[in-house]
C-alpha cells in the first residue's frame, strides 16, 4: 500500500556528474515494512494535494516529514524532487541526504546531492562523493569536470573553489576538460597565469575541441591581444568548419579594429549560414565603419535576397532603414520600416518611421503612427507617451503636450520620466505652481534625482528669483552628478545672477565643453559679453548659431546683444 502513494518523480533538472541511465544499473533499493495508516494516507493526500494545487511549500513539508516517518527511499526521492522544486535549499539538501542514506546505490541520489553540496558551497564533504562518482564512471570524466565547473561558478569563495578542484582532478592529468574547468574556476579567482595555463594544457590534450581554444584565446587576449587572434586564426586553418571559433574570431578581431579582416571572416561564416540577418548586418556596419555606404548597403540587400523566413526579412529590411538614415536618405529609410508588418522588430521600426515623420515637419502624420502602435508592456507605453509628447513640444505645441502627459499621469501617476517632463512642459506654459508641484512630487518619490533638483533650481534662475534657494537646489544637483553639462550650466547660470562672474565663467566654460549646446553657448556669451570679452562672446555666438540655426534661445541673446 506504501509503494502505491511514493509517486515515482521525475529528476530535478541538474546533472553534476555523468552517470550511465540508474535505472538500468541500479538494484532495487531495500524497503521498510511500515503499515499505511490513516495519519499516512492522511499525509500522502494532503502531500499530493498540495502539489496539485500549487502549493510547493506545503507539499514539500509534508513530504519531508514523511520521508522523515517512513524511511522510504521512495519517499524520500519526492521528497527531494518537491524540495528542490520548491527552491528550499536546507530542506532539499536534507532530503538528498537522507535519500542517499536509504539508497546507497543510486547514482542518482548521489548525484543531485553533489550538485546541492558543491553549488551550496559545502566542498568538503561533497568531495568523497564527487571521487566516488568519478572514479565510478572514468569514460564520463570528460562530461563531469565540465558539469562540475558549472556548479563551482555558483561558490561566492573563488579560491576555496579552486583549490578544491586542484585537489579533486589531481587524478585525471589526461583529462582535457579538467584543465578546462580549472582554468575556468582560476579565471574566476583571478589567476590569470595558472588559468592560461591549464587552457593551453586542455588545448594541447585535445587540440580539435573549440571550448578549449577559444578559453586559451580569450586568457591570451588581456595580454597579447594580436597572439590572441593568430592562435585562432590557426585553428581555423585546421579546422575550418566550426563556426562558433570563426564567430569568436571574427568578434575578436573587430574589438582589436582590424575591420577588413573581421569582415573576411564574417563574409567566411555567411558562406556557412547562408541568409543569417545578424552576420549580414556585421558586415555592413564594418563596411559602413570603412566608410564603403553603397557596398555596406549592397551586402544587406544581397543578404535579403538570400534570405528565407519572415523574422530574417523583418531583421535585414530594419538594418537597411537604420543604413538608410545614416546616408541620410529618409525615404528610403521609410520604405524598409514600413516593410516591417510584425513580429519583434515591428515597434522598433514603428518608432524610427515616427521620429522620420517628426524630422520632416510632419507632427501630426508621427503622432498618428505612434497611436496605432500597441504596445507590448507598461514600459512601451510610457515611452510611447513621452515620445508623442516630445514631437508636440519639439513643435512649441506645448498645451497639446501637457495634454498627452497628463493622460500619461492619470494612467502612472508615480512614473519619475511623466512627471519630470510634465513638469518642464508646464515651466513652458508658465503654469509655475503646477511645474513646482510636479518637481516636488518627483523629488519626493526620488530623492536623489539630480535632474529635477536642477529642473527647480534652474526654473528660478530663468525666471530670476529665489536665487538663494534656486542656488542651493543646483549645488546639491551638482554634488549628486557633477559632471552632467545641464547641471554645470545651471551652476554656471547661478552665479551669474549672483554676479560672480568669474565662478560663472568657470562652470559655463566646464559645460560647453562637456556638451556645445547652443543654449549653454547663449550663456557663456552673455557671460563672456558682461566681462569685457566681446570678441569671444560674438564668435561663440555666431559658430554656435551656424551649427543650429533655429534655436530660440540663442537667437534671442544674439538679437538683445547684436542687433
Amino acid at each position: 500500500m506504501l509503494a502505491a502513494c511514493a509517486h515515482a518523480p521525475q529528476a530535478p533538472n541538474t546533472s553534476p556528474v555523468a552517470v550511465d541511465d540508474p535505472a538500468l544499473t541500479v538494484p532495487p533499493p531495500v524497503l521498510p515494512d511500515v503499515a499505511l495508516t490513516d495519519r499516512l494516507l492522511y499525509e500522502f493526500l494532503l502531500g499530493d494535494f498540495a502539489a496539485q494545487r500549487g502549493r510547493p511549500e506545503l507539499a514539500a513539508q509534508v513530504y519531508l516529514d514523511l520521508a522523515r516517518a517512513t524511511r522510504d527511499p521512495r519517499v524520500a526521492r519526492r521528497a527531494a524532487q518537491l524540495t528542490f522544486e520548491a527552491h528550499q535549499y536546507d530542506q532539499s539538501l536534507e532530503a538528498f541526504r537522507l535519500w542517499q542514506q536509504l539508497e546507497p546505490a543510486s547514482p542518482l541520489a548521489k548525484q543531485m546531492l553533489v550538485s546541492l553540496l558543491v553549488s551550496g558551497g559545502k566542498l568538503a564533504e561533497a568531495r568523497p562523493h564527487v571521487t566516488e562518482l568519478l572514479a565510478s564512471d572514468p569514460q564520463g570524466a570528460g562530461r563531469s569536470f565540465i558539469n562540475l565547473y558549472g556548479l563551482l561558478a555558483r561558490v561566492p569563495d573563488k579560491a576555496a573553489a579552486l583549490a578544491w578542484l586542484v585537489e579533486v582532478a589531481q587524478p585525471y592529468p589526461q583529462v582535457a576538460e579538467a584543465h578546462w574547468a580549472l582554468a575556468q574556476t582560476a579565471a574566476a579567482a583571478n589567476q590569470l597565469e595558472q588559468a592560461l595555463a591549464e587552457a593551453q594544457r586542455a588545448t594541447a590534450l585535445r587540440p580539435e575541441w573549440d571550448l578549449a581554444v577559444m578559453l586559451q584565446a580569450q586568457l591570451t587576449q588581456r595580454t597579447q591581444p594580436e597572439q590572441a587572434a593568430t592562435l585562432l586564426a590557426r585553428h581555423l586553418a585546421k579546422y575550418p568548419e566550426q563556426q562558433n571559433v570563426r564567430l569568436f574570431h571574427a568578434r575578436m578581431l573587430l574589438e582589436q579594429k582590424q575591420y577588413i579582416p573581421a569582415r573576411e571572416e564574417f563574409a567566411t561564416l555567411l558562406q556557412q549560414r547562408p541568409g543569417n540577418a545578424e552576420i549580414a548586418f556585421a558586415i555592413a556596419m564594418i563596411s559602413l565603419q570603412l566608410g564603403e555606404l553603397e557596398r555596406a548597403e549592397q551586402e544587406l540587400r544581397a543578404a535579403l535576397a538570400g534570405t528565407s523566413g519572415r523574422k530574417d526579412e523583418d531583421t535585414l529590411h530594419f538594418y537597411l532603414g537604420q543604413l538608410n538614415e545614416a546616408k541620410q536618405d529618409e525615404a528610403a529609410a521609410l520604405t524598409h520600416y514600413r516593410q516591417i508588418k510584425g513580429g519583434e522588430r515591428h515597434y522598433d521600426a514603428q518608432l524610427r518611421v515616427a521620429y522620420l515623420l517628426n524630422k520632416q515637419g510632419q507632427v501630426a502624420q508621427a503622432r498618428e503612427v505612434l497611436q496605432q502602435v500597441q504596445p507590448g508592456n507598461d514600459a512601451q507605453r510610457v515611452q510611447l507617451l513621452l515620445i508623442e509628447a516630445q514631437f508636440l513640444r519639439d513643435a512649441a505645441q506645448y498645451a497639446e503636450s501637457f495634454k498627452v502627459l497628463t493622460r500619461g499621469l492619470a494612467k502612472f501617476p508615480d512614473q519619475a520620466d511623466l512627471l519630470y517632463q510634465a513638469a518642464l512642459v508646464a515651466d513652458k506654459l508658465k503654469q509655475y505652481d503646477t511645474f513646482e508641484q510636479l518637481i516636488r512630487k518627483l523629488i519626493k518619490l526620488e530623492p536623489n534625482n539630480a535632474h529635477a533638483y536642477n529642473a527647480l533650481g534652474y526654473g528660478w534662475l530663468e525666471r530670476n528669483v529665489r536665487i538663494a534657494e534656486a542656488m542651493e537646489l543646483v549645488q546639491k544637483a551638482y554634488a549628486l552628478m557633477p559632471d552632467d553639462a545641464a547641471i554645470l550650466d545651471s551652476v554656471g547660470w547661478g552665479y551669474f545672477r549672483l554676479n560672480d562672474l568669474e565662478q560663472s565663467t568657470a562652470f559655463l566654460r566646464r559645460a560647453f565643453a562637456a556638451n556645445p549646446d547652443p543654449e549653454i553657448a547663449a550663456h557663456l556669451g552673455e557671460v563672456l559679453w558682461v566681462k569685457g570679452e566681446r570678441k569671444e562672446a560674438e564668435t561663440l555666438w555666431r559658430t554656435s548659431a551656424a551649427a543650429h540655426p533655429d534655436n530660440a534661445a540663442l537667437q534671442a541673446v544674439i538679437r538683445k546683444f547684436l542687433p
